[in-house]
């Protein structure tokens, strides 16, 4: 589920120069070289048939490219020449597979509904990385104009965590502005060395109360590990823990009072809503276990030391003995150099978030705009906000009304304004009859409102 970096505070990388950035990152040292996917003759996208859900008259492509990436293009009929580049939530931590790909077109089939052509990839491996899958889809585009067209605009477009990759893709390649604009939705935009801190502290107070992850009976391991080394729990048994302290599967009325108390006491300690607890400590487990093997050299992360937990019915019993954890600077200098965004994008970004989104916290959204601010690009950003609580899919007349305000700042200088934003998606109700929430005078608090501050690096 993502911000500016401080030194010594976050990175994630694999390049030598990258870490040396991330070391100081609040210094705002100057831009990292301008990478490039490598330049090799990529093969031509062969006709496939196109998922349900997309439009009949639209013709599908698709291949794998030399990075063993999968992907997908969509070309609605009576094409314009108007491309949406996206970059897929999750991260997922499996092999890439076409399956994925599809399901994402699936999922936005509004683009070629709208008349976009929609281009996606499956990024060359799973895990939590993301630079290298920004150069996946820089590929792509890359791909798209070789063997298809030249786009006469090109939207890169980052769902979720995809978001961050989009971010950071639209600055590794700025100097060449391969993209007219970036649109961010449900953005996991604060930085993964800050974007990940509540998920440490869902781990510790879960611990805390619950003892079953791990149990007394299993090897200890530090909880920002994920899981113990060679630690072979599957995401059913532990949904089957979960359940079994929390009562989260079953009614209200069927839990026990004990049960309800320790819920009661995850939700507003992490400010989370029950729905999601499952999912949060699913990926503090798996995805923190990827993090920690194959992403931070090792290293610890996330840390909460100084970090004050309140809401439970005895705060100073839980703040006593919580697990606390020091995070490594220099495993947070390695994954923030990959993970955090510095907010060098020059070019028109505008982000859409939910205001009740309980995966990515909308408050991330404060914080990217610190980051843009700091790195002198405020006036390249428009943040909107809506009414949402879904996380994965807004509504169709959004994202169109999003895309026509891109448009029209793009090629004739009108800046949206939040309010503008919602009158786009009112207007784009006509052709795409859905929901309309954005909210103009909502503004989000700081991320550290909602998720505790503490000592970092």
């Amino acid at each position: 589920m993502l911000n500016g970096m401080r030194c010594g505070a976050s990175v994630w990388t694999a390049a030598t120069l990258a870490l040396l950035l991330g070391a100081c990152a609040s210094n705002r040292s100057p831009a990292p070289a301008q990478p490039t996917p490598e330049v090799v003759a990529e093969a031509a996208p062969q006709p496939q048939a196109c998922p349900s859900g997309v439009p009949a008259d639209t013709r599908c492509l698709g291949g794998q490219d030399s990075s063993g990436a999968f992907y997908l293009i969509a070309l609605p009929k009576d094409w314009q020449g108007e491309l949406v580049l996206h970059a897929h939530g999750g991260p997922f931590l499996g092999a890439p597979t076409m399956r994925r790909v599809e399901e994402d077109l699936q999922r936005w089939s509004i683009m070629p509904r709208a008349g976009y052509a929609w281009a996606g990839t499956s990024f060359r491996q799973g895990g939590v990385v993301v630079r290298p899958a920004a150069e996946d889809t820089e590929r792509l585009r890359r791909i798209f104009i070789q063997h298809v067209a030249k786009p006469k605009f090109t939207v890169l477009h980052g769902q979720s965590w995809g978001a961050s990759v989009a971010a950071q893709g639209a600055e590794m390649f700025d100097a060449a502005k391969p993209y007219d604009a970036v649109l961010l939705t449900s953005g996991v935009l604060a930085g993964g060395t800050r974007a990940y801190d509540m998920r440490l502290d869902l781990r510790v107070v879960y611990q805390y109360l619950c003892r079953n992850h791990p149990r007394p009976d299993e090897p200890a391991y530090p909880l920002w590990q994920g899981l113990a080394a060679g630690g072979k729990l599957t995401a059913a048994e532990l949904a089957r823990r979960v359940d079994d302290c929390l009562g989260i599967d079953k009614p209200a009325a069927q839990r026990s009072p004990e049960q309800a108390r320790k819920l009661k006491t995850i939700v507003d300690v992490i400010h989370i809503p029950e729905r999601s607890i499952a999912a949060h400590l699913n990926w503090a487990t798996f995805h923190f276990q990827d993090i920690a093997t194959q992403r931070s050299g090792g290293g610890n992360v996330f840390g909460n030391i100084g970090a004050r937990y309140a809401g439970s019915d005895d705060d100073a019993a839980l703040n006593a003995n919580v697990l606390r954890y020091a995070a490594d600077p220099a495993a947070v200098a390695r994954f923030g150099a990959d993970t955090d965004p510095q907010g060098r994008l020059s070019v028109p970004v505008l982000t859409l978030h939910g205001i009740h989104d309980a995966t990515a916290f909308v408050e991330m959204e404060n914080r990217f705009a610190q980051t843009m601010a700091q790195a002198g690009h405020a006036a390249t950003l428009v943040q909107a906000f809506g009414e949402h609580a879904d996380h994965s899919y807004l509504t169709d007349a959004t994202y169109v009304g999003a895309l026509n305000a891109l448009k029209a700042w793009v090629r004739e200088g009108r800046k949206p304004t939040p309010a503008s934003v919602a009158a786009a998606c009112v207007a784009a109700q006509a052709a795409f009859p859905s929901d309309c929430k954005i909210q103009p005078d909502y503004q989000p608090k700081t991320l550290e409102s909602r998720v505790p501050a503490r000592q970092r690096p």
